[in-house]
């Protein structure tokens, strides 16, 4: 059994009286939209035609937004609805990145997630969706997709439909008569700044790339506005998380690195851990719902890398303790033991974020190859330039610093420019090398010129001269903190601009 609709655009006349049905059944916050029509117009004057698209959740046979859920909050029903336990959601906003419809929005007022649900208490007693009665063309065909005597089943039988982002391998279950084929195509029509009745909602104002064209004559004119809902936190976690993996892959080899008493035995579990619940407090923080976090634990979704990652921070966070334990107790010898299956923890650490992003089905920026290889190679970056300030002999660590630091670069540089399979990935690369962050332009290129190119630079001086440069700036420590700081914050700056350049195509 699969309920899904079907939208016949032939009867359509865009009258909103769906959307307006469905916000009074089910409550829906103003500003927020579990069904919406979408306004496209073609042509130039005279010659201008307005078509419409109804846009919602596709109730997908293999829906993302169920796998990433963390604590379950999503289930897919036996009858095929999609359907969502507001009073189970953390507010993490995964389900929104797992998405690939802008179909789910965040309830301010309450910190849950929300969607269509096919109105299934109204199912449930044989009633039909708000939207499909209130109707007045009869454009929207509810039913099961299964059943061969259904209404929809016979419409989609007979009639050609198109679908929403099949390329994704969702198996969405909303079928579309005689749209135009451009509004199933987020990107490609013009989005003004204004639209027929209002601004256009202040969200993803980023200008659209120059090189990424869109289909001529052809402008959205309404449409519901989808916020960009991982940011700054997000970023910072890469680099907190960075920071303490790098520290444990390079902790076995801290004597051979140069560091030396305090820094070879204890620094680097002390800023793993540090920096691992530092890490904690920025994902507990940025949730909608901070103070259930702990349905992490209580009620957790195995499939979801959210879990799976909160799993592999726990063992590494008790790994790093205990070798910190066993140095104190002056069991050095298991002390050292440890920090061998810690490094392996610590590259753990720093991977399993390209997992999670692998389920992020509507940000394909995030899910291409480079992502599991980046983040270890910024973890090494990380540690090295976290050690190097307080190593005797640092050249080791400067050494791998610079290394790091080039390869980061490069990886930066070919999720920029390399070849893109999807619409989607291709306008958000285009994104990532225009748009802002904090204020500052063109975030990428600033966080690549002055968080790996400079100081790289700075360093192979530093080896070319002999060592000048430290005794003419306060000594060789001062040099590594301040190179330190200014890698870590053009890190940032990079994590920054791919996670916002990820969320900025529209999807819808």
């Amino acid at each position: 059994m699969q309920y899904g609709f079907l939208i016949d655009h032939r009867r359509c006349i865009g009258c909103h009286a769906c959307t307006v049905a469905c916000k009074a059944e089910n409550d829906v916050p103003v500003g927020n939209f579990r069904t919406w029509v979408k306004y496209q117009e073609k042509g130039r004057f005279p010659a201008v035609k307005r078509h419409f698209a109804v846009l919602r959740c596709n109730h997908c046979t293999k829906a993302p937004c169920v796998t990433i859920c963390p604590v379950n909050a999503l289930e897919k029903r036996k009858d095929g609805i999609v359907d969502l336990d507001r009073d189970a959601c953390i507010g993490c906003r995964a389900c929104m990145q797992g998405c690939p419809y802008d179909a789910i929005y965040l309830n301010e007022d309450t910190g849950a997630a929300e969607k269509c649900h096919f109105c299934a208490h109204r199912v449930e007693k044989k009633l039909e969706p708000a939207c499909v009665v209130v109707c007045p063309e009869t454009a929207i065909i509810a039913g099961d997709l299964h059943d061969p005597t259904s209404r929809i089943s016979q419409m989609v039988a007979a009639l050609p439909t198109e679908q929403r982002g099949l390329e994704q391998g969702t198996g969405p279950n909303v079928h579309y008569v005689e749209v135009e084929p451009t509004l199933l195509k987020p990107g490609l029509a013009e989005r003004p700044e204004t639209y027929i009745w209002s601004d256009r909602p202040p969200h993803k104002t980023d200008a659209w790339p120059e090189e990424i064209a869109t289909e001529p004559d052809t402008r959205t004119v309404l449409d519901a506005g989808h916020r960009v809902e991982w940011g700054w936190h997000v970023a910072a976690y890469l680099v907190t998380k960075g920071i303490a993996a790098g520290a444990a892959v390079l902790a076995p080899f801290a004597a051979a690195l140069g560091l030396e008493g305090f820094a070879s035995a204890y620094l680097p579990e002390v800023l793993a851990l540090a920096f691992t619940l530092i890490t904690t407090f920025l994902l507990v923080h940025d949730l909608a719902r901070p103070m259930l976090f702990f349905r992490l634990l209580t009620r957790p979704n195995t499939k979801s890398w959210l879990v799976k990652g909160g799993w592999v921070l726990t063992a590494f966070g008790g790994t790093t303790f205990a070798v910190l334990v066993a140095r104190y107790l002056g069991y050095d010898a298991i002390a050292d033991g440890l920090r061998w299956p810690n490094a392996i923890f610590g590259l753990a650490t720093a991977g399993y974020t390209a997992f999670l992003f692998q389920q992020c089905e509507g940000r394909d920026l995030w899910q291409g190859g480079l992502v599991l290889p980046h983040l270890l190679v910024q973890a090494v970056m990380c540690g090295a330039v976290a050690l190097a300030p307080f190593a005797r002999h640092p050249a080791g660590l400067l050494v791998i610093a610079v290394g790091a630091t080039l390869v980061h670069a490069g990886f930066a540089a070919a999720e920029r420019l390399k070849r893109h399979p999807t619409d989607n990935a291709r306008q958000a690369a285009a994104f990532l090398g225009t748009i802002a962050v904090h204020g500052i332009p063109r975030a990428f290129q600033t966080s690549l010129l002055v968080g790996a190119i400079a100081p790289s630079a700075l360093v192979i001086a530093w080896f070319a001269t002999g060592g000048m440069i430290p005794a003419l700036v306060g000594g060789p420590a001062v040099v590594m903190s301040l190179l330190g700081v200014v890698v870590l914050a053009g890190l940032y700056l990079y994590e920054a601009a791919f996670v916002r350049a990820g969320q900025l195509p529209p999807l819808s």
